[in-house]
C-alpha cells in the first residue's frame, strides 16, 4: 500500500452532512438511491447516487447523518449528476454499508 502525508489526506474534503431527501433511481446500472444531503450552510445540498439498497429503506435513511467527499468534480451517472460521493464500506457479501458518526455533530463539519 503506497503511503501519502497530511497534505494529501487535506486535500480530500469529508464532511458530515443530513440526508434530507432520498429517491428512487430505476435508470442506475445497479440498485441505487438518489440522497440529496445537507452538508450545512456553507457548503449547502448536494445529491449523489448511493447503492445502497440492499442495507437501507428511503425511510430508514431520511435525517441520517453521512459522510461524503464534497471536492470531487461533479460526475454524470446516468440522467443524475452526483455533486458528492457518499462513504461506506462492504460488508462480507459486497452490499455497502454507510459511513456514519456514531453522535450529532454539526452540519458541515470536516473530517480530521
Amino acid at each position: 500500500m503506497d503511503t501519502i502525508d497530511w497534505s494529501d489526506f487535506m486535500k480530500v474534503a469529508l464532511h458530515v452532512g443530513r440526508v434530507v431527501d432520498v429517491q428512487p433511481f430505476p435508470e442506475a446500472r445497479k440498485p441505487a438511491y438518489i440522497l440529496h444531503v445537507d452538508f450545512g450552510d456553507e457548503i449547502g445540498i448536494k445529491k449523489s447516487s448511493a447503492q445502497i439498497t440492499q442495507h437501507y429503506e428511503p425511510d430508514s435513511l431520511k435525517g441520517r447523518l453521512v459522510v461524503g467527499v464534497v471536492n470531487f468534480p461533479k460526475k454524470q451517472i446516468g440522467p443524475l449528476q452526483s455533486e458528492c460521493l457518499i462513504t461506506g464500506f462492504h460488508d462480507a457479501e459486497g452490499a455497502v454499508v454507510l459511513c456514519t458518526p456514531d453522535k450529532e455533530v454539526p452540519l458541515g463539519t470536516r473530517l480530521l
